[in-house]
C-alpha cells in the first residue's frame, strides 16, 4: 500500500508538471475586436481549439507511457495494487494537467478587460470536454497489461511476493548436525548395530599398542 501511494503521488506530480509544459506548447486563439463586447475569429484561428486539445492528448499519452514504465521498474510493487495506483494516479493526473495547464496559460495570455476596437486579442488555450481526459489512464492500463503479458514468471518477476501481496514461504534448509555426518555404513548403522539406532559421533577410545611376542630360546645347547 505504501508503494501504491508513492506511485499515485508521483504520477499526479509529474502530470501537473506536464500541464505547465502544455501551457507553453498549446496554440492560442486570436480574435479581432469589432465591438467593445464582441469579437470575431480570424481565418484559421478557430482550429487552434482542436490543436490545443490534440497537444494535450499527446502529452497525456507520453506521460502515461513513461510513468507506467518507471513504476514497472519497481519490481516489489508489481501486481494488482500497482495497477490500481497507476490507473487512479493517471486519472487524477489528467485533471491536474488540465487545471494547472489552463491556470498557467491564463497567466501567460491574460485577457484584457476593455479591449480597443479593431485590436487583436488572444484567448488562452483550454481543454473542453471530458473525453480528452481518459487518454492518459487508458494508455497507462494498456501499458501495464502489455508488460504483464510479456513477463515470463507467475509472480511478475518480484521474486518475493505472491499475488495480492502474500509473502512467498521461505525454503526449509536441511543441514547435517555439527561435527557429524548423515552417512552411516558398516557396523555403525544397520539392523544388527545397537538395534538399528545410529551411533552418535564422539571421541574414540585410545589405541593401546600390544607387545610383540618374544622369540623362544633354544635350550638344547
Amino acid at each position: 500500500m505504501r508503494a501504491a501511494a508513492v506511485v499515485f503521488a508521483a504520477v499526479g506530480f509529474v502530470s501537473a508538471l506536464v500541464g505547465v509544459v502544455w501551457a507553453f506548447l498549446a496554440p492560442v486563439e486570436r480574435l479581432l475586436v469589432v465591438d467593445p463586447e464582441r469579437g470575431t475569429a480570424l481565418t484559421g484561428e478557430s482550429a487552434h481549439r482542436f490543436d490545443a486539445a490534440a497537444v494535450f492528448v499527446l502529452l497525456g499519452v507520453v506521460t502515461a507511457v513513461l510513468t507506467t514504465a518507471a513504476a514497472w521498474r519497481w519490481k516489489r510493487a508489481r501486481g494488482p495494487i500497482m495497477l490500481l495506483a497507476v490507473l487512479l494516479g493517471s486519472l487524477v493526473g489528467a485533471f491536474l494537467m488540465r487545471a494547472v495547464g489552463e491556470a498557467v496559460a491564463e497567466q501567460l495570455h491574460p485577457r484584457p478587460v476593455t479591449p480597443a476596437v479593431h485590436s487583436i486579442i488572444e484567448f488562452a488555450p483550454t481543454v473542453e470536454g471530458w473525453p480528452f481526459l481518459i487518454a492518459q489512464p487508458l494508455v497507462a492500463v494498456l501499458v501495464v497489461l502489455f508488460l504483464a503479458a510479456l513477463s515470463t514468471s507467475d509472480d511478475l518477476g518480484t521474486g518475493e511476493y505472491l499475488p495480492f501481496g502474500r509473502l512467498r514461504p521461505e525454503p526449509v534448509v536441511y543441514a547435517p548436525p555439527q561435527f557429524g555426518s548423515d552417512i552411516r555404513f558398516g557396523p555403525y548403522y544397520g539392523p544388527g548395530a545397537n538395534g538399528g539406532v545410529p551411533q552418535q559421533a564422539g571421541p574414540r577410545e585410545p589405541v593401546v599398542p600390544f607387545d610383540s611376542p618374544v622369540p623362544e630360546q633354544d635350550n638344547s645347547r
